[in-house]
């Protein structure tokens, strides 16, 4: 009998057992109030890097006239979107936005007590961006704002907001639910949407669908013109949407859509079970 290192033992759990047990540790991470600062400060930086694009792209309009293209000011917030995904939908969901965090929650992946913190570290990424555009580029934050167009009423830009949103929120619940999970590449939907709507729905009210979005520019320009479009719309789109989804796929809640929303975290039980 040979002496030497001893051969693996091999796991006791399938791999449909490995897989069940990754799911309670997923959930366990959830409920860490350990990690919770984590999310929030992703949620800080990933609506502060979501302003600075959307935000900036005025702004910058407005220090060099004609640079700016309609297009570009629209594209780069949808990118900027699609590359926090990307980097931090793990920590926090990557949410960005009130009315995100208030849907999830409505749908039931997502817990109400968390939903405060986030909205409130939405808003102060919100300003930092707007905080740091007005001292960099040295023009008023209200030119990277949203309001109505000139011609347009407060109550059209509401309903432009409201529909918008209502697109954004359906494809984020659509591609974090069950077996329409796509990962990552969810990313590309919410992007590829956000970029869509901006070019055909901006001029009117400037396709914001974020409350965040519109706060801190308008908090540090002092200019709250219309604000409540940017709150009322948003808010009422998502609520619309989570009705839908209702529709399409029945009760919200499944492991996979809690992961999508919560941020996820665990990894090695789930990795383990898919090696």
């Amino acid at each position: 009998m040979t002496t030497g290192q001893q051969p693996p033992v091999p796991s006791p759990l399938g791999p449909l057992a490995r897989y069940e047990k990754s799911l309670i540790d997923r959930i366990t991470d959830f409920n860490d109030p350990r990690q919770e600062w984590r999310r929030l400060f992703s949620e800080l930086l990933g609506t502060f890097f979501l302003v600075l694009a959307a935000a900036g792209g005025g702004m910058m309009g407005q220090a060099f006239p004609g640079v700016i293209s309609h297009g570009a000011a629209v594209v780069a917030p949808a990118l900027t979107v699609m590359a926090i995904i990307l980097f931090m939908g793990k920590i926090s969901g990557a949410h960005l936005n009130p009315a995100v965090s208030i849907a999830f929650a409505l749908r039931r992946d997502f817990p109400w007590w968390r939903v405060p913190g986030y909205i409130v570290t939405q808003l102060a990424g919100a300003t930092l961006a707007a905080l740091f555009l007005r001292a960099v580029i040295n023009v008023s934050a209200k030119y990277g704002s949203n309001y109505p167009a000139s011609g347009y009423s407060a109550g059209a830009a509401f309903w432009m907001e409201l529909i918008l949103t209502m697109g954004l929120v359906s494809v984020i619940l659509g591609t974090a639910s069950g077996a329409q999970n796509v990962g990552i590449i969810g990313a590309f939907g919410v992007g590829g949407y956000i970029a869509l709507a901006g070019l055909w729905g901006s001029p009117i009210s400037g396709a914001s669908m974020n409350p965040a979005r519109t706060f801190g520019p308008d908090l540090v320009g002092t200019t709250f013109t219309s604000y409540w479009v940017y709150v009322a719309g948003p808010i009422a789109g998502a609520v619309l949407a989570v009705g839908i989804a209702f529709v399409l796929r029945g009760r919200g809640g499944d492991k996979s859509a809690l992961g999508a929303a919560q941020g996820d975290l665990f990894t090695g039980a789930y990795e383990s079970g898919q090696s």
